[in-house]
């Protein structure tokens, strides 16, 4: 295939988004005013190698697509010291390496997927992109946690999480955005965002991502209580508590089937994955309320993420429980997360 010819003023961003199954990745060519998707894939082949970066190169090639100019990267957390998108250097790395005890389930997986990149593309400037950066605007009611004041200072307090998808949602509606916003992302990890004038003021998430509403296999928030009991009366150490709450629980855990929404809804008859469905529901609901609430009314609700923008029959069994709010305008709009990091990858290097 012949070479695509691109305007001179363009950055070409690869941008990384590791899951914990799969690398998805984007090309785009970054201008002044938009992110122009040239390229969206993804590699089922878990954690990602350098295999992985020889199967995108070979993909750009086939297509006739440039090389990059810059990565951009999806960095779950940054801790305490990392709260705005920035380039990776040796001093990024070490404050990525501190703040490993507050992302035990997607930290080491960006620090290698960072590694990885560097080797591969040598010379190329990478860029972290934060998902709690969008959060650093919340006021200290909704980021300080109920606990002693010591513990403030070590950086443990709500931080929030989907950054990068909430801010796909508002350069989406730019001159629409209402001044209340309620932004449902629902997938396989699911937060609700409160958004006023395009700023984040509460979120469900808190400390790291496995809190908040019910999600695939996450628990969310539980009464500190349960936690204590499974370390009384279970005998369960920190690790085994965290393998609990992160990978069993959630769907899965309610229903004993499937983490899987799509799943739960071809065994529907089954009661437990009837079970799972409603209590999902149930809790997006009461969090949605929640934040109609901080906001003082709500202009617009927005799901995204893969159950929100593709489930209808969750989005009604959510959204039809809001009468009492005034029956707001309900949309699904697609979380374009790497069209984000791309965005930011121009802006950082700019800069």
């Amino acid at each position: 295939m012949a070479p695509i010819t691109l305007a001179p003023d363009r950055d070409i961003v690869l941008a990384l988004n590791s899951g914990s199954s799969s690398l998805k990745y984007g090309l785009y060519a970054v201008g002044p005013d938009d992110a122009e998707e040239l390229l969206s894939a993804a590699i089922e082949t878990g954690a990602p190698d350098a295999a992985s970066f020889a199967a995108i190169e070979l993909a750009l090639e086939t297509a006739g697509l440039p090389a990059p100019t810059a990565i951009g990267h999806r960095v779950v957390h940054g801790g305490p010291h990392l709260q705005r998108h920035c380039r990776v250097d040796a001093d990024v790395i070490a404050k990525l390496e501190a703040a490993l005890p507050f992302a035990p389930l997607h930290g080491p997986a960006a620090l290698a997927l960072l590694r990885l990149a560097g080797a591969h593309f040598p010379g190329l400037p990478q860029v972290a992109c934060f998902d709690t950066a969008f959060h650093t605007t919340l006021p200290d009611a909704a980021s300080v946690l109920p606990i002693p004041r010591a513990l403030r200072g070590e950086g443990v307090r709500r931080y929030g999480f989907h950054g990068l998808s909430c801010e796909s949602i508002v350069h989406q509606l730019r001159d629409d955005l209402p001044e209340r916003v309620v932004i449902a992302h629902l997938g396989n990890g699911a937060s609700v965002t409160a958004v006023r004038a395009g700023r984040s003021i509460d979120t469900s998430m808190g400390l790291t991502p496995s809190g908040g509403i019910v999600m695939g296999t996450r628990s969310g928030d539980l009464d500190p209580g349960v936690i204590l009991y499974l370390m009384r009366e279970k005998g369960l150490d920190a690790a085994s508590i965290e393998a609990l709450i992160d990978r069993q629980s959630g769907l899965l855990g309610i229903s004993g089937l499937s983490g899987d929404m799509r799943r739960l809804h071809e065994r529907g008859a089954d009661p437990d994955a009837r079970l799972a469905i409603d209590i999902f529901c149930h809790a997006a609901r009461k969090q949605v309320g929640a934040m109609i609430a901080v906001l003082g009314g709500i202009d617009l609700l927005v799901f995204t993420g893969g159950i929100g923008e593709h489930d209808a029959r969750v989005r009604a069994a959510i959204a039809d429980g809001l009468g009492w709010a005034g029956s707001p305008e309900v949309r699904a709009l697609p979380s374009q997360e790497d069209a984000q990091i791309a965005r930011h990858v121009r802006a950082v290097l700019s800069a």
